[in-house]
């Protein structure tokens, strides 16, 4: 979970008033966090929600914790909308045509004001840092650049520049390097070069003048991106793959700089092509949707009935501008919130704001007594079978990323199911096979003696229009082979023995799948109905796991196979 650090004078200062430590520990759990430490006058503070970064700055959690003591929450009179637009004073931010396939999406703002002290500079430094790294997906999908805006000269242009032509001083060097020298000696050219060293122009940003602002997603120039306490004026540009996270991100730092008495300045990023809110964004830009909520289902899901008024208050104490006709609430995200997916998410607002003390425990009325399903017993008859024959049980996590889950295993990812707003790259899929599991295991140990015999019993998720949800869950068996001489016919005489045991006569017909070796594999059949895959893994696979030694494996629905 993520961890932030603020002083104590800056949450304190802008929460309007000192709390005791036994106070903030009370009121933290409004924010969904918990104190972690507390000395020299600086808090540790871990965040329970990654859904919030918000969340992750002092100023971010003390406009959360000043509404729920009864503040007013902030308005922000900076923001456009689809419907207006404000007025952004002649700065815009041109993006270049080439940087479509490259990194398309670029927002930005002016924060002007006062002289910027030591410890807001740690603060927007912690949050530049937290955001890019956990929300952008180290930097992949949002990188942030602020920058001394009193010096930069509008319009700022990006553009895809010639890597071996383009030069500028880095951050922290004291000579120009070009594009290309800087991803090979500059340390974060190295840690972030990898974003973009494959296309053949790299994203620069670049002001009126020409002066070099950064080299997004990699470093600052020297000159205009370094900034300095007493600084009056910062430039803030985020670009990216994504554009409502970069949108959202945008936000977050213009209100806690807003929050900290930085007047905002907007900027209109023009595109010359089509983005999911136009060519022509004013930013920072309000985005997301209302979510409608019953407060009689909210009740019924909460335990416990809740008078609309009390409703009005809670949804208020959390920050969250609401509309009601009857029963039925309109409620509106604030600008720097993007985590409303479903009426559920609006509900667990409302009990946060109703304070969870308010709800009494229940003892059930029922008396049950526990035991495993069919499937459950069936999947212990099965790994007990797989340990008899050599095999050791693995489990993995149910999410991964797109590059394990489908580049990797040479798919096209047709039927991944993907989440709607992944704070990690690592979690941005549920997986569709448990395979890649397996393959990261053996991927691991190659010092290990071989043979390697490995499975797993869990559950996937796969596209299906059948089902009420569009997707289908359910229990899988996956397990691997590896050895000098591992091939078809050592998983084929296993899958045969366990089923022998098991009563299931499980055939096999030729089926081609990219993840195995042509003509070295088949379709797993049960009743005549296609229950998994066998095969030998192909090169390919092996190749981008960095597996040198063979390996065969299989996958089967052990829902399907447990039919009699």
């Amino acid at each position: 979970m993520p961890k932030i650090e603020c002083s104590e004078r800056t949450l304190f200062g802008l929460l309007g008033r000192k709390l005791e430590r036994k106070e903030l520990e009370e009121l933290l759990p409004a924010a969904k966090a918990e104190l972690d430490d507390w000395a020299g006058g600086v808090l540790k503070i871990e965040l329970n929600d990654t859904n919030r970064p918000d969340l992750w700055s002092g100023a971010g959690l003390a406009r959360q914790l000043r509404v729920y003591l009864g503040g007013k929450a902030p308005e922000y009179p900076f923001v456009s909308s689809a419907s207006v637009s404000r007025d952004f004073g002649g700065r815009t931010l041109l993006v270049d045509e080439g940087l479509r396939r490259i990194r398309p999406y670029s927002v930005a703002f002016l924060a002007d004001g006062r002289p910027i002290g030591e410890d807001l500079l740690k603060e927007l430094i912690q949050s530049q840092e937290k955001l890019c790294w956990n929300y952008g997906r180290k930097r992949s999908s949002i990188a942030m650049g602020v920058m001394r805006g009193e010096q930069v000269k509008f319009p700022v242009r990006f553009q895809a520049a010639d890597p071996d032509k383009t030069s500028f001083v880095p951050l922290d060097f004291d000579r120009p390097l070009t594009l290309r020298q800087i991803l090979k000696e500059h340390p974060k050219g190295v840690e972030f070069g990898p974003l973009i060293a494959g296309f053949p122009r790299f994203p620069h940003l670049v002001d009126a003048e020409g002066r070099t602002l950064s080299m997004p997603p990699v470093i600052n120039s020297a000159h205009l991106g370094s900034v300095k306490v007493g600084d009056t004026r910062l430039f803030v540009e985020l670009s990216g793959t994504d554009l409502d996270s970069l949108l959202t991100a945008c936000a977050i730092m213009a209100c806690d700089l807003s929050d900290a008495g930085y007047a905002i300045l907007p900027v209109k990023v023009i595109y010359p092509y089509d983005t999911p809110h136009g060519r022509e964004i004013v930013t920072p830009f309000h985005f997301q949707k209302p979510v409608d909520m019953d407060l009689a289902g909210a009740a019924r899901l909460l335990g416990r009935a809740i008078k609309t008024q009390e409703a009005e208050g809670a949804l208020r104490r959390m920050g969250l501008a609401a509309k009601r006709k009857g029963e039925i609430f309109t409620v509106t995200p604030p600008v720097y919130r993007n985590d409303f997916l479903h009426p559920v998410d609006v509900v667990e607002e409302l009990m946060i704001g109703c304070g969870m003390d308010s709800f009494q425990p229940v003892w059930p009325e029922d008396f049950t007594v526990g035991r495993l399903t069919e499937s459950g017993l069936f999947g212990r008859r099965v790994r007990d079978l797989l340990v008899g024959l050599g095999y050791q049980e693995m489990i993995y996590n149910y999410l991964g990323s797109w590059r394990d889950l489908v580049e990797r295993m040479n798919l096209d990812g047709g039927q991944v199911v993907e989440i709607a707003n992944p704070m990690s790259e690592s979690y941005e899929l549920v997986r569709n096979s448990a395979l890649p599991g397996l393959l990261a295991s053996e991927a691991a140990s190659s010092n290990a003696a071989y043979p390697h015999r490995i499975f797993e019993i869990g559950k996937v998720a796969v596209v299906d229009e059948r089902e009420n949800y569009g997707s289908r869950t359910f229990s899988s068996l996956a397990l691997l082979y590896a050895d000098r001489e591992a091939g078809y016919n050592h998983v084929r005489s296993h899958l045969s023995s366990m089923g022998y045991y098991l009563s299931r006569d499980i055939g096999v017909r030729e089926a081609q799948d990219p993840r195995f070796i042509a003509g070295r594999g088949g379709e797993l059949l049960y009743k005549g109905r296609a229950i998994g895959i066998i095969g030998e893994i192909h090169p390919a696979v092996l190749d981008a796991w960095g597996i040198q030694m063979p390996c065969a494996a299989l996958e089967l629905d052990l829902e399907k196979l447990l039919e009699a």
